[in-house]
């Protein structure tokens, strides 16, 4: 289990190809360097340790997911960064 953050710093727990946020919900699932919704919308791009929403990738699709439950976590957010793009459309 690994952890990634937010551009803004918020963590989010990657389990396998899924993403959780810091509640447990099921936010994301990565496809190569890519991260959909469970609409199969893109929602962010993973730059090292970051998810940042680029509106470039936005025309990306995948296919839906069921979204899964998962325990909540408790992890410190980081600082945000300045890498170019925006903070993906998580809910916390």
């Amino acid at each position: 289990m690994d952890y990634l953050y937010t551009k803004n710093g918020r963590p989010l727990k990657r389990r396998g190809d899924d993403l959780f946020s810091s509640s447990g919900t099921h936010v994301g699932r990565i496809r190569g360097e890519k991260v959909f919704d469970s609409t199969g919308r893109y929602a962010g791009t993973v730059v090292g340790d970051r998810v940042i929403y680029r509106s470039t990738h936005s025309a990306s699709i995948s296919s839906p997911f069921v979204q899964r439950d998962s325990a909540g976590f408790g992890r410190t957010n980081r600082a945000g960064t300045g890498v170019w793009g925006d903070e993906p459309p998580f809910p916390d």
